[in-house]
């Protein structure tokens, strides 16, 4: 079991810049595979990035190619997702996924743990 706790959420300009923190609790955090996701606003949610267990493999949906960077500091149990020159159709429920299976990592689907969400809103 893992508890998965996000933050970092908030309003902000377009082009800008956001920092989203997942925190991890529970069994060791390592043997995780994570993903970020998002749900627009009346709309379903969708994958947006995800990173193996030693944080050296990522893969990013085309959508946020090139301005979205996720990360993960396992000294920390903490995955991050840095997103740049946000637009307003990044506006959305970011939410973090763990799942200790490769086929779910590489599926970017299927994910067992969730955590609650973090709105970003991006608007002028």
């Amino acid at each position: 079991q893992v508890q998965l706790v996000e933050s970092g959420g908030g309003l902000v300009q377009p082009g800008g810049s956001l920092r989203l923190a997942c925190a991890a609790s529970g069994r060791t955090f390592s043997r995780y595979y994570m993903g970020w996701f998002r749900q627009p606003p009346g709309k379903e949610r969708e994958f947006v990035a995800t990173i193996n267990l030693s944080g050296s493999t990522t893969a990013y949906a085309d959508s946020v190619k090139g301005r979205f960077t996720i990360s993960r500091d396992n000294a920390k149990n903490t995955v991050y997702l840095q997103m740049n020159s946000l637009q307003p159709e990044d506006t959305a429920v970011y939410s973090c996924a763990a799942d200790d299976s490769v086929f779910t990592h590489l599926a970017r689907r299927g994910y067992h743990f969730w955590g609650q969400g973090t709105q970003v809103t991006v608007s002028s």
